[in-house]
């Protein structure tokens, strides 16, 4: 375990409330069982794990399946019930908060409400709903009500819209897809670009994005010879913040610590999505076998959070 107190960037709660009606309101298609969870056991895993602060977040399939007015009560539920949990515990907890989306309207009117009354740490956006990727221009709306915010945009994975393969749950292979798959999407319609002031942090470590980025930007450049060059697509994609969630070890870092800026690289743990044992061994994989100096552990466990979020530097 690391000597350092950690920002946990990536973590989930599970209020009761969602979790029993998550079933009656289309499941979740990945194929995950919601895991128990309560505040409690949260903190227990921080502690065991040098966890000073987790910023909390709803994951996936988040709120799509309610309807109407009823999507937005239920994130603006989601919202209150994790301010309430911060307010308790401003020290340990954070909150990224959930959006109606695909309801645009719903959803900026959501981000006045959580940055005003709640004074939330950022909002948690799904990499695509109902199959629609977020550099779409129907949510251009949100996109510049997050970049007057100059808002912390936490990207969770959602489910493809392809069939889970044959026991083999989304988690394991769809989401880092899906985060890569909406990572190219955003820089090809210049989200970067057109929205300078908005922090995205993608989950896993930008699921394929380090390995594969020149392979995008060069095809990209092939197809569109008139648009952006290949170094302007890469330092789009280098712009991102990445978590280190289910994401450490030589293999990651050997390309992610080549790639990303070293300032925007943030300890996540997936917790308890990541069951104890599974997100505690990454921790520990994180410490002991990415290859990382002791200035570079401290970056990504707390340094580099401390600097992007205002509150808890």
């Amino acid at each position: 375990m690391s000597e350092h107190e950690r920002i946990d960037v990536h973590t989930h709660l599970v209020p009761p409330f969602w979790g029993e009606a998550l079933a009656q309101h289309g499941g979740d298609p990945s194929g995950w069982t919601v895991p128990q969870w309560t505040p409690d056991d949260h903190l227990k895993f921080m502690d065991a794990n040098g966890i000073a602060t987790s910023v909390l977040s709803l994951t996936a399939p988040s709120v799509v399946g309610w309807e109407g007015a009823a999507r937005r009560e239920m994130a603006r539920r989601v919202n209150d019930y994790t301010g309430g949990l911060v307010r308790e515990r401003p020290d340990r907890f954070g909150n990224f908060a959930t959006l109606p989306l695909p309801d645009v309207e719903g959803a900026v009117a959501e981000v006045d409400y959580a940055f005003d009354q709640l004074r939330v740490d950022g909002v948690v956006l799904l990499s695509n709903y109902e199959g629609v990727y977020l550099g779409d221009d129907r949510y251009a709306p949100l996109w510049e009500a997050l970049d007057r915010r100059r808002a912390v945009v936490f990207i969770h994975p959602g489910h493809p819209l392809l069939p889970v393969l044959p026991e083999v749950p989304g988690p394991m292979v769809d989401y880092p897809f899906d985060t890569t798959r909406n990572a190219v999407h955003m820089v090809v319609h210049g989200i970067t670009e057109r929205y300078p002031n908005a922090r995205i942090i993608l989950s896993h470590a930008g699921g394929f994005v380090p390995y594969a980025a020149l392979r995008f930007c060069q095809v990209q450049t092939a197809m569109d010879p008139t648009g952006p060059t290949e170094d302007e697509l890469l330092a789009r994609f280098r712009s991102f913040y990445w978590d280190t969630a289910l994401s450490s070890g030589e293999y990651v870092f050997g390309a992610l610590t080549r790639f990303a800026d070293p300032a925007k690289i943030l300890y996540g743990s997936d917790f308890p999505y990541a069951p104890l044992p599974v997100a505690t061994h990454f921790t520990e994989i994180l410490d002991t076998q990415s290859g990382l100096t002791a200035e570079q552990s401290r970056a990504i466990d707390s340094e580099n959070a401390r600097a992007l979020f205002t509150r808890l530097g």
